[in-house]
């Protein structure tokens, strides 16, 4: 392996900085009344907000930092969200103590031809079921965070003339966010090039990330205990990679044995047992599980993360100081690529494009670590660079202002 798959050290990169013709929105923006019966006075003391964050992840967890900033100003403010019965919303929104409004949708992107047509006729009942839900709920703002659920919602809000909002957390715009841009009041952006795609709509705010991985120590404190070992977080989303799990398991009879790797490695339920497996053959110390659900403490005891590049994941990354190799899931219109490049000219990230990981590459960006592991630590540097710990906080900024402006308009 060469030595460009390493970042090499660099000058720090400047901070970034507000899009250019980016603005808050004018309190006199919003188009209308609501039609909500609570009083100017009423909706800014306790307004009710509607989060479309559904599926993955990756879209569920911004929007419960936002909710959470929301309620930390309005603690008489009523949140919910919107999901589908396919996605983590029940576990993960109902885990948090909200309520989880169901609708019926399908994406549009991947899958058969089929899956696409059944997704194209499902669209007249997801948008009856955002009408009544929206009817029924009266909220005084509609916030999207991407994905196809974002889409009907956040499109008959609009309609409605209720104050909407959408978070563009990817480098490269997805389709929905896209599609819905000329009809909502703002677009959160993650990153300073993406906003000048949505015009003076835009204003930076990073990806909104729980705070417990904000506070995350610096990558120094891992190594207390003074043993010299590195300490490597593998996932690979919520249901896992099978990708990922192949390289690692190909990887470990070529990793250097002698306790010198220390391996935290999500597999997702399907393969936890061969992966167990794996490890165990090889005798190295690892502890395998199919999910992980506190990743404050798993970013906290690494030195390096192996995953995909998820606009969430990467956030995360930034937030927890933590540099990664990141392996870009070929599919969703190139989104992780872009996030993973971008982490990777700030000298936050080793990128591998799916097609060239094998065991051979994955063992040999481990051992050129284990051998100079300084430069984790300048990765880990380098990504906190980029976090930003106040997003939920701007956006929620933003949110206030759009619903003050319809309440007095």
């Amino acid at each position: 392996m060469s030595d460009a798959d390493l970042p090499r050290p660099e000058p720090p990169p400047e901070p970034p900085r507000e899009p250019r013709g980016s603005r808050r929105p004018d309190p006199a923006g919003p188009r209308g009344p609501l039609g909500a019966s609570q009083g100017s006075a009423g909706r800014e003391a306790s307004p009710r907000l509607l989060i479309a964050a559904g599926g993955t992840g990756g879209h569920i967890y911004p929007g419960l930092a936002v909710a959470r900033e929301l309620l930390s100003r309005h603690p008489a403010a009523s949140v919910r969200f919107v999901g589908t019965p396919r996605g983590l919303e029940s576990e993960l929104v109902g885990g948090a103590g909200f309520a989880v409004e169901m609708l019926r949708a399908q994406p549009l992107r991947g899958g058969s031809l089929l899956r696409k047509l059944r997704a194209v006729a499902a669209l007249p009942a997801a948008l009856y079921d955002a009408g009544r839900l929206l009817r029924r709920l009266r909220p005084d703002a509609v916030v999207g965070v991407g994905g196809y659920l974002s889409g009907p919602i956040v499109l008959v809000a609009s309609w409605r003339r209720i104050p909407t909002l959408i978070l563009e957390p990817n480098f490269e715009p997805g389709l929905t966010n896209r599609w819905l841009a000329g009809r909502v009041d703002a677009v959160a952006v993650a990153w300073e090039a993406t906003g000048r795609r949505f015009g003076d709509k835009a204003f930076l705010a990073g990806n909104p990330v729980r705070p417990e991985i904000a506070a995350v120590a610096d990558i120094d404190s891992v190594d207390a205990g003074g043993d010299g070992r590195l300490r490597i977080l593998l996932f690979g989303g919520s249901q896992g990679s099978r990708s990922l799990n192949k390289a690692m398991m190909a990887a470990l009879p070529l990793l250097p044995a002698g306790g010198r790797l220390q391996i935290t490695h999500q597999t997702g339920a399907a393969d936890l047992e061969r992966v167990r497996t794996a490890y165990a053959e090889r005798g190295l110390e690892a502890r395998v599980e199919p999910y992980l659900h506190e990743m404050h403490r798993e970013y906290g005891t690494c030195h390096l993360v192996i995953s995909r590049a998820g606009a969430t994941t990467c956030a995360e990354l930034a937030a927890a100081g933590r540099g990664a190799v990141l392996v870009p899931l070929e599919l969703a219109g190139g989104h992780q690529r872009h996030n993973a490049e971008a982490l990777a000219a700030a000298g936050a990230a080793i990128v591998v494009p799916e097609a060239e990981l094998d065991g051979d590459r994955l063992a040999g960006i481990l051992t050129r670590l284990l051998e100079d592991p300084g430069r984790c630590r300048e990765m880990g540097r380098r990504a906190r660079q980029l976090a930003r710990p106040d997003a939920a906080a701007r956006i929620v900024d933003i949110l206030d202002d759009l619903i003050r402006g319809a309440a007095s308009g």
